[in-house]
């Protein structure tokens, strides 16, 4: 059920955005700009983590995501347990307001349904429950759209997943993989689509392909990496070996004469970008303080090659046609590399192997020019892709919408990489 309305739809955004992840704020850019040159008429707001941030970088109205301000905080003393526990009553009640003010919900990108990094059930999955049961009540459609998926072992979580997807009016996912994680966990998913990351929409610098004897700097991205959501028990063995093993590349890099720029994706990612910095010890290593995916982009199409973590630094340096070895961590890391056509360019993030993945790096450089050339394909293949994905989405959110929309749209926000 759907209700009528009459003047400009009502569009809410939600998600984890404007906390300090890059790649979160980069698939609400890439949204906003669908919506504003398709459905110009719409009045946007935000349901967020960081509405403030939101509201100073993007210009639309926002409202924090949980009523208790420390959510995402241990909690220890009895107190700020009870204060918890509290937000959580109080949050089924704020979000089904904000939910019934709206026509349309859309969830952007993420990974929304998964558990790569450490998870609990009462946050976010808990929340986006509340979101999708609210949509379903008050007959507002809620759209998770190219969001990531995969197997999640905590039961709580599954279900508090599992559930929100069913509610949900329409999903498509970021890759092949997700939709099959959906299916397994008993989601119906013959009518969900898989398009390219959300990120894929964003205009991007042509890569600068180094010239003469000198090879280009390296662009190495790195991640506050403690395993996933299965790992808590190992976690900080799986950080020092992943940070000693990355150190020791880009020392190795360092005593070739290389220039190193370390990328972040998350302000968590800074202490580990400047460990590397102090143990190099050398003015050829230097960290790029990007505040936004255009600024990682700038980077990675300025480098001669990546090496990269994080999956929004991956994204990145692939789509301004860079080539890339990615210290793959999870299965939508793995997804995009084969998307992309490099799938042999990729090293396991939980057991990096310095003298391994330099042997992987020389073979990158070597091929770099065939490299450039699958990713100008490939990354023309990404805009058509996305150029459906928002048709799709227009035909199931907003059918009174013109179908011509989509062409104004291509030339401004769809620049294909060559």
């Amino acid at each position: 059920m759907t209700r009528a309305h009459r003047g400009p739809v009502r569009v809410g955004v939600f998600g984890l955005l404007g906390s300090g992840n890059l790649g979160n704020d980069g698939s609400l850019e890439a949204l906003l700009g669908y919506l504003r040159a398709d459905h110009p008429q719409a009045a946007v707001d935000a349901l967020c983590g960081g509405p403030e941030a939101v509201t100073a970088r993007f210009g639309i109205p926002a409202t924090r995501l949980h009523w208790y301000r420390g959510e995402y905080s241990t909690a220890s003393r009895v107190g700020s347990v009870a204060a918890k526990g509290a937000g959580k009553l109080v949050d089924v009640f704020r979000t089904a307001a904000w939910v019934r003010r709206h026509e349309v919900v859309i969830v952007p990108g993420m990974g929304v349904l998964e558990a790569t990094l450490p998870l609990r059930p009462w946050g976010f999955p808990y929340a986006l429950f509340l979101l999708c049961a609210s949509g379903r009540l008050f007959g507002t459609r809620v759209a998770l759209v190219s969001v990531g998926a995969g197997p999640i072992g905590s039961r709580p979580t599954r279900a508090l997943v599992r559930w929100s997807a069913r509610l949900a009016a329409y999903r498509s996912y970021r890759d092949a993989p997700s939709r099959g994680a959906m299916r397994a966990m008993g989601v119906d998913t013959s009518r969900d689509s898989v398009y390219p990351d959300l990120a894929f929409a964003l205009p991007a610098p042509r890569a600068e392909v180094p010239s003469g004897e000198e090879p280009g700097s390296v662009c190495v991205g790195v991640m506050d990496f403690h395993g996933g959501d299965d790992d808590r028990d190992r976690a900080e063995e799986i950080h020092r070996r992943y940070l000693d093993g990355t150190t020791r590349f880009v020392r190795a890099l360092v005593a070739d004469g290389r220039r190193v720029r370390l990328l972040t994706g998350d302000d968590c990612d800074a202490p580990v970008a400047d460990a590397i910095v102090r143990a190099a010890d050398s003015p050829l290593v230097t960290v790029a303080r990007a505040e936004s995916l255009d600024d990682l982009m700038a980077e990675t199409a300025a480098a001669g090659t990546v090496v990269a973590t994080r999956y929004h630094n991956l994204v990145c340096a692939l789509k301004t046609g860079t080539p890339t070895l990615a210290l793959s961590y999870a299965t939508k890391s793995d997804a995009l590399m084969e998307r992309m056509g490099l799938a042999a360019y990729r090293h396991p993030a939980r057991e990096v192997d310095a003298d391994r993945l330099l042997e992987q790096f020389r073979v990158l450089e070597k091929e770099a020019a065939e490299l450039r050339r699958v990713l100008a394909e490939r990354n023309a293949a990404a805009a058509r892709e996305i150029g459906r994905q928002f048709t799709d989405l227009t035909a199931a959110l907003f059918p009174a919408a013109r179908p011509a929309a989509t062409d104004r749209h291509a030339p401004t926000t769809l620049r294909e990489t060559s």
